[in-house]
């Protein structure tokens, strides 16, 4: 599908067209760019715009994924005769001027649902020609709708309704040459941006566990392609390698989702409890779509009265959730995994955000946030979606009632490597143990005591749900 605001259409013969990269990093199955490159000289242009997310701006561990994407990126766009112009400040006015600089009136770009974006491209089209092109989901939100008409806001419903619309189209091939324009507009040097930690770099391990780009994309997916029989099992185990791990190449939009189902689909097995991963991501969206603010204010209004612990009072437990000192292994296990790598593991993202939410009762809001400046695939859509799931706070949500018990959590799904993987301080202890060394007097001298108690801290988060319930 493909929306446009006139404003005359270009010369073939002269005018360049301005291909506006954002989360879609590629050059296969990328619509805006096969539209682009039938009019004439392309344009690629990326913009690091901290101003329009505002509290939103790149954290810093997907600030490491952009700098090595974009110049995996721009290393593919000169295999195809053309380049990758880099600008930095306000992207409508960057992209405006660059319009000034090289006679093109016309942009081309996929939609993307982020309110920053949103507001970007009401913005741009009151200036230059948009043209804005589908392939960031699997649909786009509205495509599907309730008998009323209306969103759909339960997953499940939602998953049926977009499952009468797969599979996707045939994904297209990146195009054999992108004609360059007679003279390319001044770029930024990619180095300069300062993307890239460096006093301290605490990114250092990411380079061993990711290959950012479009070809680190795709080796993923045909990697993962052996293992989709053995997903809906596997994919709750931390011990074991079980996840697709394409999430932050979804996000950047190095792969696109119909690619990758289209190709998880034809893998041998059953693929169903992946693809309905692929869903949920579309389902994130669209929450994001009705509601905006959905990274900041609760779906459900009761929750605005519950009475999180102030972070001047809680501030050593969260301190303790962040740096993977809680004396809960799983949980520790985890956040360390997640500092290390820029990652972790989807389970053990559900047990530790339901830790932090309810062992400590602190507001889900700054979990979210401590994932999105520390998680290479922090999705605004997901990451929101996600939280208020676990909090209980969402517009489909676990109730919160529903407390995790990390220790049972960790002995039912097996991570006894996983803990000694990411807490080497309790690696010596047996399967039996390992889970809760504390409750079998076998805590080490360098690893903490619980912060608060299984049943102290469940308690407390039900006598504060009982206060809000209506």
């Amino acid at each position: 599908m493909e929306h446009r605001a006139a404003h005359g259409m270009p010369d073939r013969m002269s005018d360049p067209v301005i291909l506006w990269f954002r989360q879609d990093l590629r050059l296969a199955d990328q619509a805006a760019l096969a539209a682009a490159v039938q009019e004439g000289p392309v344009i690629p242009v990326y913009v690091l715009d901290d101003q329009a997310p505002r509290q939103w701006k790149m954290g810093g561990a997907s600030r490491w994924w952009l700098h090595h994407s974009l110049k995996s990126l721009d290393e593919n766009l000169r295999e195809k005769g053309s380049r990758l112009i880099l600008r930095q400040g306000n992207c409508i006015d960057q992209i405006v001027q660059i319009a000034e600089e090289t006679g093109a009136r016309r942009v081309h770009a996929l939609h993307h649902y982020e309110p920053w974006w949103r507001n970007a491209e009401k913005s741009l089209v009151k200036r230059l020609e948009l043209c804005l092109h589908d392939g960031a989901l699997l649909l786009p939100p509205g495509a599907v709708r309730t008998g009323e008409g209306n969103s759909y806001r339960i997953y499940t419903p939602f998953a049926r309704a977009v499952m009468e619309h797969m599979p996707p189209a045939e994904p297209v091939r990146a195009p054999s040459r992108i004609d360059a324009p007679g003279r390319w507009p001044k770029s930024d040097s990619l180095d300069r941006w300062g993307l890239l930690p460096t006093k301290p770099d605490w990114a250092r391990a990411f380079s061993r566990d990711w290959t950012p780009g479009e070809a680190g994309a795709r080796a993923n997916v045909a990697a993962f392609l052996d293992q989709v029989a053995d997903y809906d099992r596997a994919r709750n185990l931390p011990s074991q390698e079980g996840s697709s791990r394409l999430s932050p190449h979804l996000h950047f939009g190095e792969v696109s989702p119909a690619y990758v189902w289209r190709r998880v689909a034809g893998a041998p097995g059953d693929a169903t409890t992946f693809l309905k991963e692929l869903i949920w991501r579309d389902y994130a969206h669209t929450q994001i779509w009705a509601m905006p603010a959905y990274g900041s204010e609760n779906a459900r209004p009761a929750f605005d009265a519950m009475p999180w612990r102030d972070l001047r009072e809680a501030g050593a437990d969260f301190k303790a959730w962040k740096t993977g000192r809680t004396g809960y292994p799983i949980v520790d296990a985890g956040m360390r995994q997640l500092w290390t790598t820029g990652w972790m593991h989807n389970r053990v993202r559900m047990i530790a955000a339901s830790f932090l939410i309810k062992h400590l009762l602190i507001d889900w809001r700054h979990g979210a946030r401590w994932f999105w400046d520390t998680l290479v695939d922090a999705s605004y859509a997901n990451n929101s979606v996600n939280w208020q799931w676990v909090a209980g706070s969402g517009v489909d949500a676990n109730i919160f009632s529903r407390i995790m018990a990390p220790l049972t959590q960790s002995g039912k799904f097996d991570a006894a490597d996983y803990i000694r993987a990411w807490v080497p301080e309790l690696a010596h202890l047996n399967d039996d143990i390992i889970h809760d060394p504390e409750a079998h007097d076998a805590r080490s001298s360098d690893y903490p005591a619980k912060c608060i108690g299984h049943r102290e801290g469940r308690e407390r988060a039900l006598a504060a749900w009982r206060g809000i319930r209506p």
